[in-house]
Order: structure tokens, then C-alpha cells, then sequence
């Protein structure tokens, strides 16, 4: 409402609206292609995603359309079984993350390292500007100046004003070259035919039958994680941007119910984009639901009522802006030589994993999930080691006792030798293992423990366990000699 009152922030909505919307056709019309669908679905999908998440979503400005990686996994389902079946497992797709939502999915996001998010970023930044290559490869010489002069106007133009958004007056630019100089170069029109009619309503025509859910059920659950996962990942990278807090939940079940809405109109399906996010957010200025409206309404108008209009836009601008997109948005302070010797290798090796496997496999959900792997691996490896076990001897012969006190996290990469640091040949007949320093996690150090007072057992040594705190207390009296 502040906004709608102030026409200078409005002014910004609508602006960023309005390039949003340019950047979304040919993105639209080339994940249609990688999908194997009539280029329509694809811009009907860009538009239902990012009016119904406008008004769902639990970010604002950022911008939710038909994406690359949900195309790459429902392309093999169209190309076996048909467009029917794929706006089926959209329907479902949409299902899951609503359903995922309610079990709170949203919060395993605390268990992303900030590595990751950075690996994540660098990774989409690259497979941004690596998107823009074909578009620079076997076209007319006149393209390269034209997306140099791109790039001076959307890098250098923030340096005078900010009062238009760069990158919508590089496509204004750029066309009216274009057109008034009759110059031969590849457009949007040449990307797909455009649409003259509006979206309507439908219901899949498949089979309501088991065989039908089981050729559907690996494509939906598959859209709905890496839907979620890039969703989520983008909100949070936003909430960086705009120093703001996003509801991860809310964002959640409404992705799941845009994508129903998406499906019942036939679409594709989609999710958070990060590209035209960063257009919107960081480009633009918009931190509104206005904006993220605006660019779905944008797009229908564009491409309905001025599709001719559109088709003459040359994609050299559309290159040059995403370019942008991709510097901007890369984290150049996570490899200056400075930041990569003060980082431990093991953060390094996170970030380095996660934009490996992304832009090696074009799967968000793939490196996030490496990511998160290897941090894990590091991180129980690099704890194991700080556990500590000192012993020492007090009194003399038969009132002598070995006491050992152990510091750290009892888990299960830390206790799985814990044995192995007890001297049960040179003990005395009394010993006391101190665990006051220590927390027991699981079942591993439990069973640990039970193998170490075992082995003194058979030896005939009596040991005390003494220092638990609490809840490891709990534990150990709960399952101790319980288990093999």
C-alpha cells in the first residue's frame, strides 16, 4: 500500500515489471524447446507462475515462471508420454509441495551451509552467462557490437541515473537500431511463434488409473524437490539482497499451489528463477509483490496483444542483459586470492563440490545436494578429531584408579574408536571414566561405551561412568547393554 500511495516507488514496480517481462519470452520459449512443448505452454506457464505467486508466494519481488531444470525433468515424460501426461505431473508436482510444505520442509534449510548458498550462487551465474553462448555463436558479425554497446548501457548508464532501469533502455535501445537500420540479426520472433489468444482452463486427458500414477509419480516428486529446493534457495539469496525476511513456509505450499494453478491451465509448471529474480531485485530496485505481478500481466500483454511488436526485439539485448545478470550476481569476493587463503580448504572444497556438480549436470537440486554431502563428510570428520581422552593414575597398588576424562561430542564418526584409547593391559582394578567435558548424541557412543566397560569387565576391573549430564544420562540408561 506504501507503494501504490508513492509514485516514485510505484514508477519502480512498474518498471521492473516491464523488463522482467521482456527477459521471461525467450527464456520461456527456450525452456519450451528443451521440454519438447508448443512454445505457447511455456509463456502461458511464465504467466500463471508469476501472477499466482505474486499473490501466494512468501517473497516478495521475487519472480516464479517456467524454469530449465523443471523442463530437463519433465522433457523425458513428454517425449515417451505426451503433453497430457505431463500437465498430470504438474497437477500432482503441485500436490507434493503443498503437502511438503505442511510437514515443514522450509526449515532444512538451516541445514545448508553458507558455502553452499555461495557455491549455489557462483554456479547460477555461470550457467547464466554459459546460457547466453549459443546465442553468440554462428550469428551475424552485427550482433557483437550491438551486445557490446548492450553492455556499456546496463553497466555504465547506473553510473549516471537510476531513475530508468539499464536494462530496459538497453532493449529499447538496442531494437529501435534494430529497426530503424534494418539490420539482419536474430529476435525474439525467431525464437517460437508467439501466441494470439489467451489461456484456458483444462483437465488432463489421461487414464485415472495405477498405471497412470506410476508413470507420473518419479516426474512429479522430482519437479516438486528441485521446484522447492531452487525456490527456497533464491528467496533466501534474496532476503541477503534486500535485507529483509521472507516466510520460507508460506513460499513453500504457494509454489505448490502456482503450479496447480499452472497445470489446470495446461503449463508446464516452474519455480523461483534466479536470473530474472536478480533482473528484478537487483537490477531494477523492486522489493514488491507489485512487480512480480506486473511482469506475469507484462508478459500476456506483451506477447497477446504485442507480439509483433515483441518478435523484433533483438535477443543481442536480451544477451547483454543477462550477462549482467550473471556478473553482478556472481560472488567475486569467494575466489579473490585473499578470501581462498583465509577460508579453511574444507569451506572451500564445499563451495568448489556445489558449483562443480550444477554446472556439470545443469541441476540445481544435484549440487546443493553434493554440497550439503560434502559439508557433511568434512564437518563429522573435522569434529571426530576434537574429541580427547586423557588418563591419569592416583593412589598406589590395590587402591590405585585410572581415571579418564573425555572432552568433545560423543557421535558416531567420534566414538566408533573410542575403545581403542583405553589401556585396559596397564590399568588398576578401579577405573573411572570421566564424561563431564562430554555430551553423548547417539546409539554409536552408547554402544561404545558398553564394548569399553566390557573388555574391563572380562578383565576384572570395575568402571565407573561418571560426569553424564542429563540427557545423556537418559540415554545411556535407556539403551546401555541393550545393544549388540
Amino acid at each position: 500500500m506504501r507503494t501504490l500511495r508513492s509514485p516514485k516507488l510505484l514508477k519502480t514496480e512498474v518498471l521492473a515489471g516491464l523488463v522482467v517481462a521482456l527477459a521471461l519470452i525467450p527464456e520461456a520459449l527456450a525452456f519450451s524447446v528443451i521440454a519438447g512443448v508448443d512454445p505457447r505452454i511455456g509463456l502461458f506457464s511464465a504467466f500463471t507462475m508469476a501472477v499466482s505467486i505474486a499473490f501466494l508466494g512468501g517473497r516478495p519481488a521475487m519472480i516464479s515462471a517456467a524454469t530449465g531444470a523443471v523442463a530437463l525433468v519433465i522433457a523425458p515424460l513428454v517425449a515417451s508420454h505426451g503433453v497430457e501426461y505431463m500437465i498430470a505431473a504438474v497437477l500432482l508436482a503441485g500436490v507434493f509441495q503443498v503437502l511438503l510444505a505442511l510437514l515443514g520442509v522450509a526449515k532444512l534449510l538451516r541445514f545448508i551451509p553458507r558455502q553452499v548458498m555461495v557455491g549455489f550462487v557462483n554456479a547460477l551465474a555461470i550457467l547464466i552467462f554459459i546460457a547466453q553462448v549459443p546465442e553468440l555463436l554462428g550469428v551475424p558479425w552485427l550482433v557483437y557490437p550491438l551486445v557490446a554497446l548492450g553492455l556499456l548501457i546496463v553497466f555504465g548508464l547506473p553510473r549516471l541515473t537510476v531513475a530508468v532501469p539499464a536494462s530496459l533502455v538497453a532493449i529499447v535501445v538496442l531494437t529501435a537500431i534494430t529497426v530503424f537500420a534494418s539490420l539482419s540479426v536474430p529476435t525474439v520472433g525467431d525464437k517460437g511463434e508467439l501466441p494470439d489468444s489467451l489461456p484456458s482452463l483444462l483437465l488432463p486427458d489421461v487414464p485415472v488409473s495405477l498405471d497412470t500414477l506410476q508413470v507420473v509419480f518419479p516426474y512429479a516428486l522430482a519437479v516438486a524437490f528441485v521446484g522447492l529446493l531452487e525456490s527456497l534457495m533464491t528467496a533466501k539469496l534474496v532476503d541477503d539482497v534486500t535485507d529483509t525476511r521472507s516466510n520460507k513456509t508460506r513460499e513453500a505450499w504457494g509454489q505448490g499451489a502456482a503450479n496447480l494453478i499452472t497445470g489446470f491451465f495446461g503449463g508446464m509448471g516452474g519455480c523461483a528463477m534466479i536470473g530474472q529474480t536478480m533482473i528484478n531485485v537487483k537490477g531494477s530496485g523492486a522489493r514488491t509483490r507489485i512487480s512480480t505481478f506486473l511482469a506475469g500481466a507484462f508478459l500476456l500483454l506483451l506477447v497477446v496483444v504485442l507480439g509483433d511488436v515483441v518478435a523484433l526485439i533483438p535477443m543481442a539485448a536480451l544477451v547483454a542483459v543477462m550477462i549482467f545478470v550473471a556478473v553482478t550476481s556472481f560472488d567475486w569476493h569467494s575466489i579473490r586470492p585473499s578470501t581462498l587463503k583465509m577460508m579453511p580448504k574444507s569451506e572451500t572444497a564445499v563451495m568448489l563440490a556445489t558449483v562443480a556438480v550444477t554446472v556439470w549436470t545443469h541441476n540445481l537440486a544435484s549440487g546443493v545436494g553434493v554440497g550439503v554431502l560434502v559439508a557433511m563428510v568434512l564437518f563429522a570428520r573435522r569434529v571426530a578429531h576434537f574429541v580427547t581422552v586423557d588418563r591419569t593414575v592416583t593412589g598406589n597398588d590395590a587402591d590405585a584408579t585410572a581415571v579418564y576424562t573425555v572432552n568433545g561430542e560423543l557421535f558416531f564418526a567420534s566414538s566408533n574408536d573410542l575403545y581403542s584409547q583405553f589401556e585396559y593391559v596397564l590399568d588398576p582394578a578401579n577405573v573411572v571414566i570421566d564424561l563431564s567435558g562430554s555430551h553423548v548424541w547417539d546409539a554409536s557412543t552408547v554402544a561404545a561405551l558398553d564394548a569399553v566397560t566390557e573388555k574391563y569387565r572380562r578383565r576384572g576391573t570395575e568402571v565407573r561412568i561418571t560426569g553424564l549430564n542429563e540427557a545423556s544420562g537418559l540415554m545411556r540408561e535407556r539403551m546401555a547393554g541393550k545393544l549388540p
